[in-house]
């Protein structure tokens, strides 16, 4: 029987880390100094595509200071994000670069006893550089003749060459595509282009690591998998992974952006190793900046459907621009038609995936992985579609959605499982009827009467799943690991490798565990860790925190559960399944008791201190855990927008957002989850975008005064969203939970693209949707459905 009625799910406590981080006293990896540390800097490069011809050190070695370059390092060629098996894994990357291939590419490095001395030597390092052709378009970069950027790379153990700067391609075809659109009653399709976007993340990328004297080093890293990065240098420094620990270190944010082991982490291994003393090496903003950015990608999408509105199958051409280097761009070319055929019922797909390199940052997973992107395009199409069949578009998308006992492909062909809990009947029905749906105006009427100030409103929904799991093993790495334990005066230890973006997952992962123990939060502690002290979990990404790695936790406290009724049998002379757990609120003790046996019970530490006492044993558990499932987290986007068309501004009236999480286990942290997707698909949409030149040259270098986030006054005012949650249960996760973190940024972009289109009565197909761009728009008069 499932178990709807909690002590602490749905419950908000005080954060076990709030005090530390309000008060400064939360340590960092940038806090982190150890005795005899040196202080690392990077030498990147001043152009986006080289070849380096040489370089000198001897004058920055003079000032004392300890220097690496190419030929420092191991020439292991590796892949900085490793979920993907190793067969199908891509590899391009160096510790540091042999050739240039992107602006602020890491060419040399320093260690020295202060900060000012090591930018100091690293001005003294010399490099002679054969400035090549830069590429930064990915359309020019597959074009027979562009400057090749890559010969050859290895896929698995295989070199490959790289043609046209292709990286890797998929293609998939389901059903008769053909047959599809013939047989249509209604075809809408359109060129959406959506920009690379950097993360702006607080916290930038720093490494400290210590060489120990058995030739292990210790690491506190920004990161989002210890183990992954462990399993990483090994690989590359060829050290055994018992000789390595990667300490689980509090993060300032990520966005995605630390799902791959960072590029700072080996070189800072390789200064330290160098120089046989600790060192710290953390990036500057500016660097940062040239480091990673959202996958910038074309999207060619056709939709066909009946005149009932029932879809038949949609057509998709998708060009990624990965950048200068391929951190799994084979995965996301595989999600991105996953995203496309479990948003809605298409019985003939057919779809082709480009990743191209250009001399650009690299791309890497932001919020969605292509979700945000397809989302865009689709949910567009979508609401074209039903003005073009005069159908309610709410009413079209309950028609054609993937929803209960259906079918999804979670995060590409190899994830599929079936929706077990849907409450997307729930979001579009309250969302619409909170937001005033049925009172709003024709697409353009204000527009057409020549007001100056035009409101619309628009909706679209999305997903996103929680975690990668499916039935059978894939090309995508998907499990957890937790230890669970009770101390001798009955509170309890978690011990999990899971990282908290800060977010609020650790205080999921202590309820979750303290509901299975029947014991209060305030004695369930999540414990500071490395990869030598627990067992593997994956990456937190996929919005998998709560479902997965709260999946191992309970799993290992619901094997712990059944050591405590086996031991407490022993000392009550009870078989150990007459007996059961429950919460003592006047005690505030989890108590062990027969319920058809009065006298026969006792407190959980009275339990652990007889097994104490008694030289007997630790109540424990360990457990791992692999989904088979990946449930979709639902979201349901809406929002009224107000145009003015003198100025071009877009500003927010309403919005209203709906989750379909499952059980809700953090309330505040869910609502704040939802206030952050919002903020951050208003950037997406209306505001944020890296540009470069034709030089590879970042635009705004870097500096924030120019790489715009929504500020503010541009972000949506709090008073005036509403959020809310279906009232639904995941059958497959703990206590009910699935996931919601990157379901409540995907959908948000294509609601304001529809909200527009509502107010103003066209369509933009590119992002960010600027004042210039609205104002260039209204200037030319272009019809409804043109390319924005």
């Amino acid at each position: 029987m499932k178990k709807t009625e909690f002590e602490l799910l749905g419950r908000d406590f005080p954060r076990s880390d709030s005090v530390a981080k309000v008060t400064g006293a939360e340590r960092y990896t940038v806090d982190v100094s150890l005795p005899r540390m040196l202080h690392g800097r990077i030498l990147a490069s001043p152009y986006a595509h080289a070849k380096i011809v040489s370089i000198e050190t001897s004058e920055a070695e003079a000032l004392g200071v300890t220097c690496i370059t190419f030929d420092d390092v191991p020439k292991v060629r590796y892949n900085e994000r490793i979920i993907t098996i190793p067969p199908v894994l891509h590899k391009d990357h160096t510790v540091l670069a042999d050739k240039v291939r992107r602006m602020g590419e890491a060419v040399a490095a320093v260690a020295a006893e202060t900060e000012e001395l090591a930018e100091r030597a690293l001005r003294a390092i010399k490099v002679e550089y054969e400035v090549l052709p830069a590429v930064t378009d990915a359309g020019e970069a597959m074009k027979r003749g562009a400057p090749k950027i890559y010969d050859t790379v290895l896929w698995g153990e295989e070199e490959i060459r790289i043609e046209n700067n292709i990286a890797c391609e998929r293609d998939i075809e389901e059903g008769d595509v053909d047959a599809a659109f013939d047989e249509a009653d209604a075809v809408v399709e359109g060129t959406f282009t959506l920009p690379k976007v950097y993360h702006a993340q607080l916290e930038t990328k720093s490494c400290v690591c210590r060489p120990e004297p058995d030739g292990g080093l210790t690491f506190w890293p920004t990161t989002q998998s210890i183990h992954n990065v462990r399993i990483l240098l090994g690989e590359i420094f060829d050290i055994p992974l018992s000789k390595i620990d990667v300490r689980r270190v509090p993060i300032g944010g990520t966005f995605g952006s630390s799902i791959q082991m960072n590029s700072p982490i080996p070189i800072c291994a390789a200064l330290a190793r160098k120089a046989g003393r600790p060192v710290k090496l953390t990036t500057t903003r500016e660097e940062d900046a040239h480091d990673h950015t959202r996958y910038g990608c074309t999207i060619d999408l056709k939709l066909a459907a009946k005149r009932d509105g029932t879809l038949l199958g949609a057509d998709m051409k998708l060009v990624a621009d990965i950048g200068a280097h391929n951190i799994q761009a084979y995965s996301y070319l595989g999600v991105s038609v996953g995203w496309l055929v479990s948003l809605y019922k298409l019985p003939n797909v057919r779809y082709r995936g480009t990743a191209v390199y250009t001399n650009k940052a690299p791309s890497c997973a932001m919020q969605g992985f292509g979700n945000p992107q397809v989302t865009f395009a689709v949910e567009q199409l979508i609401d074209e579609l039903a003005e073009k069949l005069e159908i309610d578009p709410i009413e079209l998308r309950l028609k054609n959605y993937v929803g209960l006992g259906d079918t999804f492909w979670g995060q590409g062909p190899t994830v599929k499982s079936i929706v077990h809990s849907d409450g997307v009947p729930e979001l579009l029905a309250t969302g619409s009827k909170t937001i005033g749906w049925k009172t709003r105006s024709v697409a353009g009427q204000n527009r057409s009467a020549g007001e100056r100030f035009c409101r619309g409103i628009g909706m679209a929904r999305g997903f996103h799943t929680s975690s990668a799991g499916a039935p059978q093993p894939g090309d995508v790495i998907d499990f957890s690991g937790a230890m669970v334990k009770v101390n001798v005066d009955g509170s309890i230890d978690v011990i999990t490798a899971l990282m908290d973006h800060g977010g609020g997952t650790h205080e999921a992962i202590a309820k979750l565990v303290g509901e299975a123990l029947c014991v209060p939060f305030e004695v369930v502690n999540v414990v500071p860790v490395g990869t030598q002290t627990t067992v593997y979990d994956c990456v937190t990404h996929a919005t998998r925190g709560v479902y997965a790695g709260g999946g191992a936790a309970v799993k290992a406290a619901e094997s712990l559960v059944g050591e405590i009724l086996e031991t407490a049998a022993h000392y009550l002379n009870v078989y150990p399944d007459s007996l059961d757990l429950r919460l003592d609120e006047a005690t505030r003790q989890c108590v062990v008791f027969a319920p058809a046996i009065d006298d026969r019970a006792m407190t959980l530490e009275e339990l652990a201190k007889r097994c104490w006492m008694e030289s007997w044993k630790t109540l424990a558990a360990v457990e791992s855990y692999r989904p088979t499932n990946c449930p979709p987290a639902y979201v349901a986007v809406f929002v009224e927008v107000e145009v003015d068309t003198w100025t071009g501004q877009v500003r927010t009236v309403n919005a209203v957002m709906g989750s379909d999480c499952g059980t809700v286990v953090n309330p505040a942290m869910a609502v704040g989850q939802l206030e952050g997707g919002l903020s951050k698909g208003v950037g997406y949409a209306l505001i944020e975008g890296c540009n470069w030149n034709e030089n590879g040259q970042l635009a705004s270098r870097g500096y924030w005064l120019d790489a715009k986030i929504a500020a503010f006054d541009e972000s949506p005012h709090i008073e005036h969203l509403t959020t809310f949650f279906a009232d639904t249960y995941e059958p497959t996760g703990p206590f009910g939970a699935k996931g919601i973190g990157e379901a409540a940024m995907n959908p948000v972009a294509a609601a304001y693209a529809n909200a527009l289109a509502n107010a103003l009565g066209v369509r933009f197909y590119e992002l960010p949707i600027t004042p210039e761009v609205v104002l260039a728009k209204i200037a030319k008069g272009a019809e409804k459905g043109g390319q924005g």
